[in-house]
């Protein structure tokens, strides 16, 4: 008996792709939805090509978390790209957008900051690259929308702070450079209080040309 359930425990473990990722849902939430912490970014229904950059980030040393590094520092890019095709392909919903807790006039700095960006000092707007719609463009762009507010000003500071990095030329840490800390809480207040749309995944390429060069992003609309 006792090696008959021993044996029914044994074919009853998942060899799947589902399985090994639950170290990543443990911090990133079922499924990876995100945590309700507001630290821990959604990464269900992200670009593939983002999500491998970014792992590759964290385990050569562009993104700086101990556990993350640890986690995937073993594994090989084609595992990494296992991994970030499997939680690209997810489809699930969104949770309601975060209610803004600042003042109508600073709401509408975010907006203009993330549709229409401030020429003045050389901000583009965060849809000329995230997309009209700031769902993210295929393959490496992520979208904005439906990430909690903590972590997009978490993130614009680490940019700004050079504790976050990408491949050179590092367009977002020039942008963030060039923000001012009233900008960084505006935009994220925006960003965090609108409505994912019913198309959440990436569009497959941008209208226009992107403003600037992105390390490893062609900024090019294809002919």
């Amino acid at each position: 008996m006792a090696s008959l359930c021993g044996a029914q425990s044994a074919s009853a473990f998942e060899d799947s792709m589902a399985q090994r990722v639950l170290a990543c849902t443990g911090c990133h939430g079922k499924e990876g939805r995100a945590a309700s912490d507001g630290y821990y970014p959604r990464i269900a229904g992200k670009p593939a090509g983002y999500l491998y950059n970014q792992l590759v980030n964290f385990r050569d040393g562009r993104r700086h978390y101990l556990l993350m590094t640890q986690l995937i520092d073993p594994l090989s890019n084609a595992y990494l790209q296992e991994i970030a095709g499997y939680f690209a392909d997810l489809d699930l919903p969104y949770p309601p957008p975060q209610p803004a807790t600042v003042t109508p006039a600073v709401l509408a700095r975010g907006e203009a900051l993330a549709l229409r960006g401030d020429s003045t000092r050389g901000i583009p707007a965060c849809a000329q690259c995230h997309g009209p719609a700031l769902t993210g463009v295929a393959p490496a762009i992520p979208g904005l929308l439906g990430l909690p507010r903590d972590y997009l000003v978490a993130q614009l500071g680490a940019w700004k702070t050079g504790s976050r990095r990408a491949a050179s030329p590092d367009c977002m840490a020039d942008i963030a450079r060039a923000l001012a800390p009233d900008d960084v809480s505006a935009v994220a207040q925006w960003l965090g209080a609108q409505a994912v749309p019913a198309q959440t995944k990436a569009i497959a390429q941008l209208p226009a040309a992107m403003p600037r060069p992105c390390g490893g992003i062609a900024t090019e609309v294809p002919r």
